[in-house]
């Protein structure tokens, strides 16, 4: 039987330090319902509690308040930095036999995942995704049009309604989206024409690439003023996908 174990902030809720020093938790649009809909699934967490004594306490009891009944296995409930595979490998041992790939990681982070999949599970980026890796559907980022005399605003309501969730906004006229096979096929009946630009893991992998290069400045942005430590150049598309051009090796 499959287990799915997810991140929580930024993937599940968006965590908040209340005055008293306690942690609330509130949840992400579309999760009830996807948590919902996952029935008998067997679902779990994998999380960073962030640093300090008593911070995975304080972690947990904000997870139980703000999904009470749910997450209730303790062996299934997993605190630490997602830094390397470790703590994904010991994920799957406390299953109870559940092999790596009937195991399922949801976050919101592509280095995370990464990992995850070194550790043999099956990954998405979102919660709107988790029935589509359960299945082994690939996600793709997609350039979605919009429908003459639409605006953003429709293309998120036609989106909430299935395997889809919108990226960013480009343009009045043209939204980047995650969606799977099926949510691009109930966008395109609504009216909405989808571009499938390639699989989320590659591209957010080569995202990455260049966020790092920015991070570690190595690199900058298309039209600023190079560095004597600038290696790469790199440009934002139309499409929000960032490209990398080469200057020289570094020494």
């Amino acid at each position: 039987m499959s287990v799915i174990f997810f991140d929580i902030g930024g993937t599940l809720a968006d965590p908040q330090v209340e005055p008293d020093g306690s942690l609330r938790l509130r949840p992400l649009p579309r999760v009830g319902a996807v948590l919902d809909a996952l029935g008998e699934v067997r679902q779990g967490i994998i999380s960073d509690p962030g640093p300090g004594d008593g911070a995975a306490a304080r972690a947990a009891n904000a997870l139980a308040e703000a999904f009470p009944g749910r997450f209730t296995d303790p062996a299934l409930v997993h605190w630490g930095a997602k830094d390397g595979r470790g703590i994904f490998d010991r994920a799957v041992a406390g299953t109870g036999g559940t092999p790596a790939g009937a195991c399922v990681f949801v976050g919101e982070d592509v280095r995370e995942r990464a990992f995850a999949r070194e550790a043999g599970m099956r990954t998405a980026p979102h919660p709107v995704f988790t029935r589509a890796a359960l299945e082994d559907r690939p996600v793709f980022r997609a350039r979605i049009g919009l429908p003459d005399g639409q605006g953003p605003s429709a293309s998120t309501a036609a989106m909430d309604g299935t395997e889809a969730v919108p990226v960013r906004v480009v343009s009045p006229r043209l939204v980047v989206a995650m969606v799977t096979a099926l949510g691009g096929e109930v966008l395109e009946h609504a009216g909405f024409t989808v571009t499938v630009q390639g699989p989320v893991e590659d591209l957010a992998a080569a995202d990455k690439f260049a966020e790092d290069l920015l991070a570690r400045g190595d690199a900058v942005f298309e039209g600023e003023e190079p560095t004597p430590g600038t290696t790469h150049v790199i440009r934002r598309e139309d499409d929000g996908r960032l490209t990398v051009r080469r200057l020289r090796f570094s020494r």
